[in-house]
């Protein structure tokens, strides 16, 4: 499935962004840029109303919706490396590349194979904006706001969520490299909070690398029909020893190593931030793009 209008700007953006190596800009076009009283009516409405019963139920119909879309988004999904998770028995981190707005749907696949009825995703506040299907998913789907420029609510709101969640056992999808870059085949380098907060609840991070292969088939005129191969890499536990901080610089620097050498391994060749037409899977710009 394929979400939102010409990419040929948002490919643009990627390549200037790998040039000048800011590798956490947002490079979608289109995206709400809302004002922070906006994004504090959005997080102020979550909050009030995720432990009411109409939220249950919508939640419940949400959770359907995904759950259908996640078997027939990954019909042909490839799974590497379950065994890698099976019986963990705590909460977890999971982290992955981000590159579309459906890939989640291909992790969240990948730990149903391995018995997790759900998983919960941190998504941006401005999220929350959105109409229509998408929203109501946004909404109401197993979701936590972050809210990044407002200290106190990740602080305490936030990590009451997120800690109350790793304490049920739950496991719960934060992306490292932050903004969605459509079809970036090429790991980012990754922010730390995803590993704090793995090291502040030492909980282990269960650590993703999705590979995106073109299908000969187009899905319109600027992009070929993809697919994917889930790997899931060596489990990362933390480290009772170490402070917060220095374990979630451990944690960190190697999750980024382990999805560095799947990236060498899946596409055969070394991992250089250069741009290449071939880092945007699919891309009809080039013959090379069909690989």
């Amino acid at each position: 499935m394929f979400i939102g209008g010409s990419k040929k700007l948002v490919v643009e953006n990627i390549k200037k962004a790998v040039e000048e190596q800011r590798f956490h800009e947002k490079v979608e076009v289109g995206d709400p840029d809302l004002p922070e009283a906006e994004k504090a009516k959005l997080v102020e409405r979550f909050l009030k109303i995720h432990r009411t019963p109409a939220y249950a139920f919508n939640n419940w119909l949400a959770r359907c919706v995904t759950d259908t879309v996640s078997r027939v988004e990954n019909r042909k999904t490839e799974y590497v490396g379950l065994e890698n998770i099976r019986g963990i028995p705590t909460g977890a981190i999971v982290t992955s590349n981000h590159f579309n707005p459906l890939e989640n749907t291909a992790v969240r696949q990948a730990m149903k194979k391995v018995g997790k009825r759900r998983l919960y995703v941190v998504c941006q506040e401005s999220n929350y904006a959105m109409k229509g299907l998408v929203g109501f998913l946004m909404n109401y789907m197993d979701t936590i706001p972050i809210w990044k420029s407002d200290r106190e609510y990740m602080k305490h709101e936030f990590e009451n969520l997120l800690g109350g969640l790793l304490k049920k056992k739950q496991f719960v999808l934060v992306y490292p490299e932050q903004e969605m870059w459509f079809n970036y085949r090429k790991p980012r380098p990754p922010k730390r909070g995803a590993y704090y907060y793995a090291a502040k609840y030492q909980v282990p991070v269960i650590s993703c690398f999705v590979e995106i292969r073109t299908a000969p088939k187009k899905e319109n005129e600027e992009f070929y029909k993809t697919r994917y191969i889930v790997h899931i890499l060596p489990v990362i536990y933390p480290d009772a020893a170490l402070s917060v901080r220095d374990d979630s610089l451990r944690m960190m620097e190697l999750d980024y190593e382990q999805k560095k050498k799947a990236y060498e391994r899946a596409y055969g060749k070394e991992l250089r931030y250069t741009f290449e037409k071939t880092d945007i899977a699919g891309w009809i710009g080039t013959e090379e793009g069909r690989q």
